[in-house]
């Protein structure tokens, strides 16, 4: 567990300003709509010590220049960013959601979606409110409407994960953000801590276990919320119509002589990697996190970054391995969401091809491979490519762009591994070097075959 700060605290820790938006008047008859005895009591007791009148305090919020000093990246600041913030009171009966609850999250999500606000929620809840029964319940039902609304307006959703974050306002507030951060040591978890079996790990219900199994993104300590809130934003709300530019060559200058040496030079092992690019793309960049299907792959790197022309590229990279299931399921997620958002995407291929081991089929290979080709078959931002090492088959195409797609002189794209295709057609070992010139993988066969739009070179070159 960790420390426990009040809603009007966590505001503070994180925001410049915050305005208080002004809530609809409701009221019960006594002791609420099921007529539980005492609960009026327990309001009372619970405004007493916590100085609110509900479990929620919603209202406008600016984040941005402040946490960065003087400049963001070494240039001037925007200025701060607006977001709708929505702020949990745990010691409002514990930050349980009923019905006057509801009504300030719709009034919130209402506020962002006129404002065109993005919205940032900083959860600290066990659930939905029993002495409301079935009527508090249903509140999630209205927020998950709010949410979606607010997704198809194409406005970004950031939802902080303090300790607890349980029930209904994991499964709505948290997990249903478009980037969900936690703090370290949080109880997260659908099961709150009374109502789980007595033989149940405890591990199993943490920030640090939705990590890992592709459920949050990220954990950010408290004192680097500020910034990691602002950083956020100002990246989300920072749409941009023009396709990503093309990231120059970072190793080889001069194109392979023979189709073997294409494949040789994509894999030796002082070839530039997938972060040695994005570290000279981006001045500052951030990280999502697992396919949110249960899964990780830390073969594949997605997020958004600054570019150094200022503009937020969205990005997704392979690191040279055999790609999972859910580093497919990754991109995906990145792909549909930089769409919503309006930024261009770029991505970086890199792979032998997929994982196709038997974990790797279990967990649906070819059902994730599909919903990448599919997210970005649909994009509705551009999408950039560069093959920077090995393309190995469907497993590297599936995170091409069709039409705009480039290579480095180190890199090779080929329907198959030359050693497969030997093996395929019972070629004895031999006659690898032979097939692999037979399959014209090398970049310049990729542009006269019209696979791809050109090789890069390096800068200056």
């Amino acid at each position: 567990m960790t420390d426990r700060i009040s809603a009007r605290e966590a505001i503070a820790l994180i925001t410049d300003s915050f305005a208080e938006l002004p809530y609809p008047k409701g009221e019960f008859g006594p002791d609420g709509p099921l007529s539980w005895q005492g609960y009026d009591d327990a309001r009372a007791c619970a405004a007493a010590r916590t100085g609110e009148e509900e479990s929620v305090v919603c209202g406008t919020a600016t984040f941005g220049t402040a946490s960065f000093g003087t400049t963001i990246d070494g240039r001037p600041p925007l200025g701060p960013v607006t977001a709708v913030l929505v702020a949990f009171e745990f010691g409002f009966l514990g930050g349980s959601l009923g019905e006057r609850t509801g009504d300030r999250l719709e009034v919130a999500y209402e506020h962002a979606r006129t404002h065109r606000l993005p919205v940032v929620s900083l959860v600290a809840t066990g659930g939905s409110r029993m002495q409301e029964g079935m009527l508090a319940l249903t509140q999630l039902q209205r927020v998950a409407r709010q949410s979606a609304l607010t997704r198809e307006a194409g406005l970004a959703q950031i939802a902080v994960l303090r300790d607890p974050t349980t029930g209904g306002g994991w499964a709505t507030l948290g997990a249903g953000a478009d980037v969900t951060l936690a703090l370290p040591g949080a109880q997260v978890a659908f099961a709150g801590s009374r109502v789980r079996p007595p033989d149940a790990d405890p591990a199993a219900y943490t920030a640090e276990a939705q990590v890992a199994a592709g459920s949050v993104d990220a954990l950010v300590p408290r004192d680097g919320l500020r910034e990691t809130l602002a950083l956020w934003l100002d990246l989300l709300t920072q749409p941009s119509a023009g396709a990503a530019p093309v990231p120059p060559a970072l190793g080889a200058t001069d194109p392979p002589a023979t189709g073997w040496d294409a494949v040789q030079r994509a894999r030796a092992p002082e070839r530039p990697r997938a972060d040695a690019y994005l570290d000279a793309y981006f001045t500052r960049r951030v990280a999502i996190g697992g396919d949110r299907s249960g899964g990780t792959d830390d073969g594949v790197l997605c997020g958004f970054g600054r570019a150094h022309d200022g503009r937020t590229i969205a990005f997704a990279a392979q690191r040279g391995t055999p790609t999972r299931p859910a580093g497919y399921r990754t991109a995906a997620r990145l792909v549909r969401l930089a769409g919503r958002l309006g930024i261009p995407v770029l991505t970086l291929v890199d792979t032998p091809g997929a994982a196709n081991d038997a974990d790797a089929e279990r967990l649906g290979a070819g059902a994730a491979i599909a919903d990448l080709f599919a997210a970005v078959a649909t994009a509705r931002t551009p999408v950039t490519t560069l093959v920077i090492g090995e393309g190995g088959s469907g497993g590297a195409l599936a995170l091409a762009a069709p039409g705009n797609t480039w290579a480095t002189p180190d890199s090779y794209f080929s329907v198959i591994a030359p050693e497969s295709a030997a093996a395929i057609l019972k070629r004895p070992p031999d006659e690898v070097r032979a097939t692999a010139d037979q399959l014209r993988l090398r970049p310049q066969d990729l542009v006269e075959l019209g696979v791809i739009r050109g090789i890069t070179e390096r800068p200056g070159g």
